[in-house]
């Protein structure tokens, strides 16, 4: 509660220190840019750890952009279930400060059946969770509490079939999109949109950012909640390094219409198999859509591995004790058109995951090739 009560305070808003969430090895540097600003490490799904260094102005900013998309007010009750060092969990702290509400930590490992009691003990009306959480929710056929008025899944895909099921045992979610270096949330589902069946998408752009697809089909983002620059290690010294302009470019493919957003998958995901471009994320969409609920995405993955003939081939990578994995593999293949056909199926012991349970991507690929 430490953590959480300097968060909540007037005067960790006004201190213009700089705060670390997160282990920092030796000595913090003296960069006169980090003053009044927090700092959050991250890799994203693949890439070298860096810290992202966010103002307190930014943050608090989208904090009351959030509180206000979601209808947050004083009676309201923010329920944490995420570590303050990643920004999803210190947002939500952020947001129960700037909203002068209530708000309840979790506290413990994760237990679900535990959880959704203390969901109705406490009367949360507000929280944010990772896909895994809420999968785990859902395996165990708990019902959401009474009291929750919208649930906003973040920090990966929401699927169309896992988002309704959700809805059906009483779980207001909404899917979001955002990282790290935006405070959070860049675009989320209304509150409104409860009433009406659950899709994927389109995502709305939340007031305050502007946003634009550069030539490459990349998402471009500018607003008052970007981060300031990244901090590095480099040959054993730590380097700062600003951002380079006002607007900031994202490695997300997405197509904007109208103030919404649909995400195309990351730039990353696409390969050349025999001249012609492949996107893995959406192999791996079709592949569990064709499971049904024999499948999730944090038990599955495709990969794609060079080859000397092909350019790359695509490997199926289960997590172990999935069920019928070679079974739903070999029926998979005999559908898939050519290109996205795998070459094999690898089944490993436990996937490489950040503690938010998300998976590691450029681990994964390192593990199989």
């Amino acid at each position: 509660m430490k953590d959480l009560d300097l968060i909540l305070s007037a005067e960790f808003w006004s201190n213009p220190g700089c705060t670390v969430m997160g282990e920092w090895k030796g000595g913090l540097p003296d960069f006169p840019e980090m003053g009044g600003c927090v700092l959050f490490q991250t890799s994203g799904s693949s890439g070298e750890p860096k810290w992202i260094v966010l103002s307190k102005r930014a943050l608090h900013h989208s904090a009351r952009t959030v509180n206000q998309w979601l209808e947050v007010d004083s009676e309201s009750v923010w329920g944490l279930a995420l570590p303050l060092r990643h920004v999803g969990g210190f947002g939500v702290v952020a947001r129960a400060q700037a909203a002068a509400c209530g708000i309840e930590e979790f506290s413990g490992k994760w237990n679900p059946a535990a959880f959704s009691e203390w969901l109705g003990e406490k009367k949360i009306t507000h929280l944010s969770l990772v896909p895994t959480q809420l999968h785990d929710l859902l395996s165990a056929g708990l019902r959401g509490a009474t009291s929750l008025k919208a649930v906003v899944i973040g920090g990966g895909r929401l699927d169309e079939n896992a988002g309704q099921a959700a809805r059906d045992l009483g779980w207001p979610v909404l899917a979001s999109y955002g990282m790290t270096e935006a405070c959070s949330q860049i675009a989320t589902q209304r509150p409104s949109l409860l009433q009406l069946p659950f899709a994927e998408a389109p995502l709305e752009i939340l007031p305050g950012w502007e946003t634009a697809v550069s030539e490459e089909g990349l998402l471009l983002l500018k607003g008052d909640s970007l981060f300031s620059g990244t901090v590095i290690e480099e040959y054993g010294a730590w380097k700062y390094l600003p951002r380079e302009s006002e607007w900031f470019e994202t490695k997300d493919r997405a197509e904007l219409a109208d103030g919404t957003l649909v995400l195309r998958g990351r730039a990353d995901s696409l390969v050349k198999i025999l001249g012609e471009l492949v996107d893995i994320e959406s192999v791996e969409k079709r592949f569990i859509e064709f499971c049904g609920e024999k499948i999730c995405l944090g038990k599955f993955a495709i990969v794609a591995v060079p080859d000397a003939r092909r350019e790359h081939v695509l490997i199926a990578v289960f997590e172990k004790g999935v069920e019928e994995a070679e079974e739903l593999f070999t029926v998979f293949q005999e559908k898939a058109p050519g290109l996205e056909r795998c070459a094999r199926i690898v089944v490993l012991k436990k996937f490489p995951r950040s503690s938010l349970g998300k998976l590691m991507r450029g681990e994964l690929s390192a593990l199989i090739s």
